[in-house]
């Protein structure tokens, strides 16, 4: 049997693979999957089959009965183009009391630690099941896990409980805002912009969509939250666009023009009336594009759907955590997660990680050595609540 490897020696190993969203995943699933495999651990992936360079691996160690806690997490990392690091992102460096790499906050830093518990667990025979769930494509838009979520049900015991390791400085965050996105584009009808009336301008339309996301973030804002939508921050649901592109040159009208529009809502609103509300939207300004030339027009699709994580009643995944950590705090966030689509698929979930969201994506990523060993404390706690049947 291979040497078990420690936390840090785990997490070096998966920052060293550059699994930016846009490239393959697959090195990192292949030593994961030959790391548990040297350890006695059977694992399985789901490759996507729209995308064969990129898979989800999960494994369940201890007895084969449904109940398992589920180690949650994801295998992608943002880009690092253009941004100023002072070491190299995919190699882990400790310098002031910190692990620098890209990853080694969001998230890779929980996943070499769910690694760790795994392996633990197997080797000291829990009496209660432990399984772990690495998906993709979480950075754009949560797009792999509910492909991975449906794929673990034929294979794996159904688990009761899913921590999803997203930075949270070890708190329990038990909701978190729902997200979707709509890929628009605007077809317009060119024409030289001294002539502008006579054509139509896919730019300057999309901007009356962009004002209208402006002015429902206006009204949000001045509206009295719930007792639920106070806790965020914001306290309301957000309209979003954050890239744009189009046109050929500054004197024809624009052709084409597209854009995402994206919607933060807060549980207790439905993002499908969001939905609704913009297609609404969007079929006003293509009948007045229409009416200029027939062949204008606008199409959408839809390009993430990620459901609210809501608080609940009695939760056994909040319990755990809390019983774990002793943190019996309010906590949400207003950024998605995986954990709305584990809950959306039945289980009960929480998120609970090492290190602090503000250091995610940036330069110079890092996690804190007390942070990292703090959730590795936690992983040791849980290993020895899982050797006892109840």
């Amino acid at each position: 049997m291979t040497a078990v490897l420690t936390p840090l020696e785990t997490m070096q190993k998966l920052v060293a693979f550059p699994t930016v969203s846009r490239d393959s995943n697959l090195p990192l699933v292949d030593w994961v999957q030959q790391y548990l495999t040297e350890q006695g651990i059977v694992s399985h992936r789901w490759v996507d089959p729209d995308q064969p360079h990129k898979a989800a691996v999960f494994a369940h160690v201890g007895p084969e009965i449904e109940g398992a806690v589920v180690l949650s997490g994801h295998t992608d990392v943002v880009p690092v183009d253009g941004q100023p690091w002072d070491s190299d992102p995919f190699t882990v460096v400790e310098r002031d009391g910190k692990y620098f790499g890209r990853g080694t906050c969001d998230m890779k830093g929980f996943d070499a630690l769910a690694i760790w518990a795994l392996v633990e667990a197997h080797h000291r025979g829990v009496k209660r099941p432990l399984q772990l769930a690495l998906s993709f494509d979480e950075e754009i838009g949560c797009t792999g896990a509910p492909p991975m979520i449906e794929a673990m049900q034929p294979l794996l015991p159904k688990g009761a409980a899913v921590i999803v390791g997203e930075p949270s400085m070890m708190q329990a965050v038990t909701g978190h805002k729902g997200g979707t996105g709509f890929r628009t584009h605007m077809i317009g009808f060119e024409v030289h912009s001294s002539l502008l009336h006579t054509g139509v301008s896919a730019i300057m339309q999309g901007a009356r969509l962009i004002d209208w996301a402006n002015h429902r973030n206006a009204e949000n804002m001045a509206k009295e939250p719930g007792e639920m939508q106070s806790l965020f921050n914001p306290p309301f649901t957000t309209c979003h666009v954050g890239m744009i592109s189009g046109g050929t040159a500054h004197n024809i009208t624009a052709k084409d023009c597209t854009f995402m529009m994206d919607f933060r809502v807060v549980p207790g609103e439905q993002a499908s009336d969001w939905e609704a509300a913009y297609r609404t939207e969007v079929q006003k300004v293509e009948a007045d594009m229409q009416a200029i030339h027939p062949e204008a027009r606008i199409d959408i699709s839809k390009g993430f759907d990620v459901p609210a994580l809501v608080p609940e009643e009695a939760g056994e995944a909040e319990a755990l955590v809390r019983s774990l950590t002793g943190d019996n705090g309010t906590h949400v966030v207003s950024y998605g997660t995986e954990a709305g689509q584990f809950q959306a698929a039945g289980y009960s979930a929480v998120i609970c990680g090492p290190g602090d969201i503000a250091q995610a994506h940036q330069p110079n990523e890092f996690i804190t050595v007390a942070q990292f060993n703090a959730g590795h404390g936690f992983m040791k706690q849980l290993v020895a609540r899982l050797e006892s049947p109840r």
